[in-house]
């Protein structure tokens, strides 16, 4: 062997892990560079597998900083709205919740009666009902369909008398959990639409699929005005319109009095349904007054009977009657033709809405020379027997006057021209109240002023007209000689027949009333004020135009022998006017009238006729009113108890030998 030792063999040094790279530059170092890469480890170029290489997690704390922070954010805001909501707004959000869980209604108090003088019911109210929706109860979320609306609103049209496309309208109001579908139905209506509601609902239980779409639809207590006589003093009643106010006639002149107080309820509710145990306020309606009025309910069917009846058969544009207690000023009765129904006013014409009697101004004619005649006597300017000589023309100002017939020269008596109807001899009688024809003027305008024309009748009534009187001063030439007959002024229909009334009443004039009093709910009777009395003429006067006005009716010679009444002295004067087409302005055809009273010796009953162009027939006044005056007062005399006086008629001359 060699003395030489064999060489060592090398045995691989285990690899040394990669150190990381200085954080810290050193010099000569790039920036940025770390230590050369290490050689690959002795492991893995012997084929084992590396060992794993160590990951350090990053901190966990600016995470949980920002997550706190940000829960901290939001209950801060939670905070902030709670304290807005309970502290700062509690008022309002509590009034709010007041306003959806509490519900306030109206409680119309029961509307006042109205009844004859004899207590007889001309309007009355009964019950009725409201007919309601709460339009939440109509929403998808409620019903689960879309056209909840629309399928309610079909169903209710036809019984509510509606178009469907409003009630689904109303059906879908936002903000809201009332609406009123329709006022005023009868029992009847709800009961029907109850029934279907209950159907409705019995299916919905059985079949899953079915939707109640009435379920949001109820019904309130209500009352509805009813005229249990129809037609029957229409013109006075007036009617009541949909707000429940009074749209006409006493029901509108009297409504605060008939209306009463209407009270307020406040109670809880859910699901459109009242909750009983949660308590209400309720403030109670006071009932209105019950009106009684002068009218007798059977004299007012006898004047509507015959208006009626002789309108119809003259083919009229229309007529009144009026009947009045001469001693006290009640109108007794006030018949209007056409009339309507207020039960119905969709059947009534425009025309018939009203009361014409006291709407209508109308020249008067030949009824209006009773005033005429009580100027002359009562001014000592002529007696009943004074002689009148009456030619068959008579030139006056511009004009060429003549009576209503041809004739040869009259020899009349006063009594004679007023019982004749004579428009000349009323012209030369007149002409005798001053030295001059302005004069003269003057004291007839002063006369006509007492008698209530061209002022108010004193009845208040909505839409009473005054009449048409110009001062004397302004009175044309046509005028002087015209208006003592009756044309060139306009009156109304009560109006003439308070003219008579005041006659009949010793030359006194009663404002006439309509209204005895009222009754309230507490029961006590408050009778009217007593009406107002003027003196027109002395009773001397008045009595003897009432025998004047006998003449009339009792001469053979007298305009108005078709108004006798057997055992009775009647007193009566027949007019015909030229009319005044409202639509025209112009003269065309004629008022027809007839006025008086009886037993004309002690006066109890004033009845005035009058009828707008008759064109069928006799449009003279004592030919077509005359009959129904007669007709109108022997029903009221009956009704009266009113019994003959047997003295016998003064028959004054009518005419005189020249």
């Amino acid at each position: 062997m060699s003395d030489k030792e064999p060489p060592r063999r090398r045995v691989p040094s285990p690899a040394r892990p990669v150190r990381p790279a200085s954080r810290r530059q050193g010099p000569g170092r790039r920036p940025g560079s770390g230590a050369r890469p290490a050689g690959r480890p002795a492991a893995a170029r012997a084929g084992r597998s590396p060992r794993p290489r160590m990951i350090r997690l990053g901190s966990p704390r600016p995470r949980l900083r920002l997550v706190s922070l940000a829960l901290t954010l939001v209950m801060i805001a939670f905070v902030v709205r709670l304290l807005q909501v309970q502290a700062v707004d509690a008022s309002v959000y509590s009034a709010k919740a007041e306003q959806n869980r509490y519900l306030s209604r109206t409680l119309t108090a029961e509307r006042g009666g109205i009844t004859d003088r004899n207590g007889v019911e001309l309007a009355a109210s009964v019950d009725a009902n409201d007919i309601t929706a709460d339009p939440t109860m109509f929403t998808r979320k409620a019903t689960k369909v879309d056209d909840a609306p629309e399928q309610a609103a079909a169903l209710l049209g036809p019984i509510l008398g509606k178009e469907p496309a409003e009630l689904a309208e109303k059906l879908r109001t936002k903000g809201t959990q009332y609406v009123l579908l329709a006022r005023r139905q009868t029992p009847q209506v709800w009961t029907q639409i109850n029934d279907l509601k209950t159907t409705l609902a019995e299916k919905a239980q059985k079949d899953r699929t079915a939707v109640n779409v009435l379920a949001g639809v109820f019904q309130e207590p209500s009352s509805k005005r009813v005229y249990p006589n129809g037609d029957l003093g229409a013109g006075i009643l007036g009617w009541v319109n949909a707000d429940g106010k009074g749209g006409g006639g006493i029901e509108q002149q009297l409504n605060e009095e008939l209306s009463g107080k209407d009270g307020k309820i406040r109670y809880a509710q859910a699901g459109g349904h009242r909750v009983p145990t949660a308590g209400s306020t309720e403030t109670p309606a006071v009932a209105g007054s019950e009106v009684e009025l002068t009218i007798d309910r059977d004299i007012q069917w006898a004047a509507q009977n015959a208006i009626t009846e002789q309108v119809k058969e003259s083919k009229a544009d229309r007529g009144y009657v009026i009947v009045q207690d001469n001693k006290t000023g009640e109108v007794l009765a006030m018949a209007n033709s056409p009339g309507f129904d207020p039960n119905d006013l969709s059947q009534a014409g425009s025309a018939a809405l009203g009361n014409a009697a006291l709407q209508d101004a109308y020249e008067p004619g030949s009824t209006a020379k009773v005033m005429s005649m009580a100027a002359v006597l009562e001014e000592n300017v002529a007696t009943p027997s004074t002689h009148v000589t009456v030619p068959n023309r008579l030139h006056r100002g511009d004009r060429l006057f003549q009576d209503d017939i041809n004739h040869p020269t009259w020899y009349l008596t006063l009594n004679g021209v007023l019982a004749k109807s004579s428009n000349i001899g009323t012209i030369l009688a007149t002409g005798q109240l001053g030295k001059t024809q302005q004069k003269a003027n003057q004291v007839l305008y002063s006369y006509l002023r007492k008698f209530g024309i061209g002022s108010p009748t004193g009845l208040g009534f909505p839409g009473e007209t005054d009449g048409i009187l110009a001062p004397a001063e302004k009175w044309s030439t046509s005028q002087q000689y015209t208006i003592p007959f009756g044309q060139g002024v306009s009156i109304n229909a009560m109006q003439a027949a308070s003219v008579y009334s005041t006659i009949a009443n010793g030359g006194v004039r009663v404002e006439p009333t309509l209204v005895r009093g009222t009754k309230g709910a507490d029961g006590r009777f408050t009778p009217a004020p007593k009406p107002q009395k003027t003196r027109v003429v002395s009773e001397k006067t008045a009595k003897t135009l009432a025998q004047m006005l006998e003449s009339v009716v009792d001469d053979e010679e007298g305009t108005g022998t078709k108004a006798r009444i057997p055992g009775y002295r009647v007193a009566g004067k027949t007019g015909t006017a030229n009319r005044v087409d409202p639509a025209t302005g112009r003269y065309r055809g004629y008022t027809s009238s007839f006025a008086g009273f009886a037993p004309a010796d002690n006066p109890r009953v004033t009845v005035y006729c009058a009828i707008q162009n008759a064109t069928k027939g006799s449009y003279f006044g004592g030919q077509i009113c005359g009959p129904v005056y007669k007709e109108v007062l022997e029903f009221a005399l009956k009704t009266l108890q009113v019994p003959p006086t047997g003295d016998a008629p003064a028959r004054l001359p009518v005419t005189f030998t020249p």
